[in-house]
């Protein structure tokens, strides 16, 4: 459970200079008289009498101080060899500590701990020079390696470029990181000067807790809890379960030395086939707002040990909330990081898509989409350009003034890069290729963004300063460089202040050590994956039963494999095992056997052998959602044919030659000769990798034939997108849908023992003609599956032992 024992302000006492005094050689700095409210949002209280203690700490390679303040005092840290040295305040007879990060013998706006983030922002920023500033809007390229430490490329880029926003991609081993961010922290100490305040450096991080993740973002953490997808904690239709997951996991983040969370991803899933579905929200416009406000807040908030919301703290995470306005609805199912899917017909759902950045906008941050959104004519969506959203000045504005965000706004990775430029290695700049990089910078930088992701150098970030500043010397914006640059900067170093990142940016290693992946954090997340679970079909054969039931029992469980897609980070990786974890069911059943499987040299599979299943009680297959690549895949188009292919979500080959299927795309570059490339993939077929789950249920339901008898068979959809039904669930005696959850959570409650509670966040569609009739852009518009049974596999479905979960 989170706790803390700090709050920013004590009892609405403000700072006000009155003398100064020297104590064993720490500056102490004697403030009196008066008084400010608290903010609504920040825990405040009369602190216990006591004076501040201080204690040096070391993780093993970095030795640090950290300050104990009294009561509800924040709690500091500052390197053991910075020369930062305390101020002090008494207030209500106790005695309080600040750090004099700047060294000039007074506490600072900045450096009060007890004032409004947003105050402090302000202050510092306006105190920054336009290089540090420009520092700030960088957003580091992935660091995937904690246990190299502070690199010489990571020195450079903090002290030549002032960059502080370090993206952490790498796993989550507790020490590693820890040491690394330390590390990492005293360096920043070391370069600050009389010129250049000192910033801490800000660690940020994709989603690390997925229990099964199948993103190519994701790091399934080795040590951190584990929880269902984004989609899984949907289709629990909880907002207490998402808070809750917030509320753990920016434990578990801050522990790690990470203060800013690259999520949640809130695009609506209107179109099935997308890549990125399983890191939404589901297709209901209400449902996404709602567990997005909860998201949001569970990783913003600090809670007592009672579980009381105490607003912004030790153990809060600012969010960023992304991809705005929503990047949910790329034509075909085809996904924006490459030139592939850059089209989005986002228009018909706009008003939808950012209904849930409004619910949300009490996020620090927010990320734009790559898109270029269209309207089903093929006219831009907003405005009157063919162009990325960080370009299309219209669609900023709605995503400022429409939805009111004022945080900070951060580009996506690669935007600032055009994929014809030369040395480009990804490049997103959609319809602003043609632009020089310093006109990029100065265009998104006008539509009110302030950040830019995967960006290491300032170069053209100064080059932008210089230009907006001859711009507003000849009268063609209304501000100067220096003011436009300190409303980022303000924004910026507001997600700096809110979690206190200034005040105590270093990381305790044994506390660390115990906070991840601790016992309750790890229940709390496996409670939630047994929760997302969602029953849509069962004939009787999942029933509760008791622990220790099936352990006399025998289970068939299938092996198959993926030929794997290859993509811009490397060839197709070949996969093969059982559908089901062998290991997990071994926990629950008696016995467990699988198919007699031969490999080649290479390891890829040759045949596969079900057994004799006379002895065998229950089948249980798994079905991972048919593979249709990743977003790095360029899926749609085969790069050898030139020809565009349709993403399909049925595992066997689906060609695309239906009433419904588009025979003249809406999305399409102008070609040379001036005529509109035509991205249609009518008669054309599909490229699943994983095509081979199938043929594992088809051999399952052969081998229960064979047996002569009557063995029920249960289906395990393993979910990122919705699937068609047809290939499975007629031979199916109980079926499963789990998103992103463990296989041991799905087969306990295959085994009955905990019942279902999950329902469908979308709706599984009829058949590929459905998904193809449907508007890429508009949720809860596709005819959906209906069983023999009446049951409609749409949204919001879901079963428990008694039948249909009541809404």
């Amino acid at each position: 459970m989170k706790t803390t024992t700090t709050a920013r302000r004590l009892d609405g006492k403000a700072a006000c200079a009155k003398g100064m005094a020297a104590v064993a050689g720490i500056a102490l700095f004697a403030l009196t008289g008066c008084t400010a409210d608290a903010p609504s949002d920040t825990a405040s209280t009369t602190s216990e009498a006591g004076t501040f203690t201080t204690r040096e700490v070391t993780d093993g390679t970095t030795k640090f101080v950290v300050v104990d303040n009294p009561g509800t005092g924040t709690t500091l840290s500052y390197g053991a060899d910075s020369g930062i040295k305390l101020l002090e305040e008494k207030v209500d007879g106790s005695t309080y500590a600040f750090k004099d990060m700047n060294a000039n013998g007074k506490l600072d706006t900045w450096e009060d701990w007890r004032l409004d983030a947003k105050a402090r922002a302000a202050d510092l920023a306006s105190q920054l020079t336009p290089e540090q500033i420009s520092g700030l809007m960088l957003f580091s390229s992935h660091e995937r390696t904690p246990a190299d430490g502070l690199t010489e490329a990571q020195q450079t880029y903090l002290s030549k470029d002032k960059l502080r926003n370090v993206l952490n991609a790498g796993g989550s081993d507790v020490t590693e990181n820890v040491t690394w961010v330390n590390a990492v922290q005293a360096y920043t100490e070391s370069i600050a000067t009389a010129t250049e305040p000192y910033i801490p450096a800000n660690f940020s991080s994709d989603p690390r807790s997925e229990a099964q993740s199948g993103s190519a973002y994701i790091e399934t953490g080795a040590g951190v809890s584990l929880w269902p997808s984004v989609l899984g904690l949907a289709a629990t239709f909880d907002a207490k379960t998402v808070e809750d997951f917030g509320r753990v996991v920016s434990d578990e983040y801050r522990a790690l030395g990470i203060s800013n969370a690259l999520s949640p991803q809130i695009d609506l899933a209107t179109e099935p086939r997308w890549l990125r579905v399983a890191g939404t929200l589901g297709e209901d416009p209400e449902l996404a707002a709602e567990l997005a406000a909860a998201y949001v807040k569970g990783f913003q908030g600090t809670y007592a040990e009672d579980g009381t919301y105490l607003g912004w703290g030790e153990n809060s995470v600012p969010t960023t909330i992304k991809h705005a306005p929503g990047d949910g609805a790329g034509e075909g199912g085809r996904e924006s990081h490459t030139t592939v899917g850059k089209y989005a017909l986002s228009g018909e759902g706009l008003d939808d898509a950012l209904s849930v950045f409004a619910a949300a906008k009490d996020s620090l941050a927010m990320m734009t989409s790559y898109s270029i959104g269209l309207d089903e004519d093929g006219s831009p969506v907003a405005g009157d350009k063919v162009i990325g959203t960080a370009y299309n000045t219209e669609l900023m504005r709605m995503i400022r003034e429409d939805a009111g965000f004022d945080g900070a706004i951060v580009t996506d990775w690669a935007v600032m890069t055009g994929i014809t430029d030369e040395g480009a290695f990804l490049g997103t700049a959609w319809g602003a290729e043609s632009m020089t990089p310093e006109d990029r910078y100065l265009t998104v930088l006008k539509n009110g963004i302030d950040m830019f992701g995967g960006v290491n150098s300032a170069e053209y970030i100064l080059k932008a300063y210089d230009l907006w500043q001859a711009e507003f010397t000849a009268g063609t914006v209304d501000i100067d460089a220096d003011a436009r640059w300190a409303e980022s900067g303000t924004r910026i170093l507001t997600m700096y202040f809110a979690p206190g990142l200034f005040d105590a940016p270093y990381v305790e290693l044994d506390k660390s050590l115990a906070t991840v992946g601790s016992a309750a954090n790890v229940k709390a997340g496996f409670d939630a994956q047994l929760n997302s679970v969602v029953m849509v079909k069962n004939d009787g054969t999942i029933a509760k039963a008791a622990e220790g039931d099936w352990s006399d029992k025998t289970v068939y469980i299938p092996h198959t494999y993926d030929v794997g897609m290859g993509g811009l980070f490397g060839p197709a990786v070949y996969s093969e095992g059982a559908s089901l974890s062998i290991d997990a069911a071994k926990t629950i059943f008696g016995t467990v056997v699988t198919d007699t499987v031969v490999l080649d040299a290479e390891g890829k599979v040759v045949s596969e052998t079900a057994p004799d299943l006379s002895d065998v009680d229950l089948v249980l297959v798994g079905l991972r959602s048919p593979n249709n690549g990743n977003p790095f895949s360029a899926s749609g188009l085969d790069a050898t044919t030139g020809a565009w292919y349709p993403l399909s979500l049925q595992w066997a080959p689906y060609t695309a030659d239906g009433a419904n299927v588009r025979t003249t795309s809406i999305g399409g570059d102008i070609l040379a000769d001036g005529t509109k490339e035509n991205r249609s993939y009518f008669g054309n077929t599909s490229k699943i990798s994983n095509e081979a789950d199938i043929h594992a249920f088809e051999r399952a339901v052969a081998a229960v034939e064979a047996s002569g008898k009557d063995i029920p068979l249960v289906t395990v959809v393993k979910a990122n997108n919705p699937v068609v039904p047809t290939e499975f669930e007629a031979a199916s005696d109980a079926v499963l849908v789990g998103f992103g959850v463990s296989d041991l959570a799905t087969l306990t409650v295959a085994a009955g023992l905990h019942e279902p509670q999950g329902r469908l966040p979308l709706g599984f569609p009829l058949d590929m003609d459905a998904v193809e009739a449907q508007s890429e852009g508009v949720g809860e518009d596709m005819t959906t599956y209906v069983d023999a049974a009446g049951s409609d596999w749409k949204f919001g479905f879901g079963l428990n032992y008694a039948g249909p979960i009541a809404k």
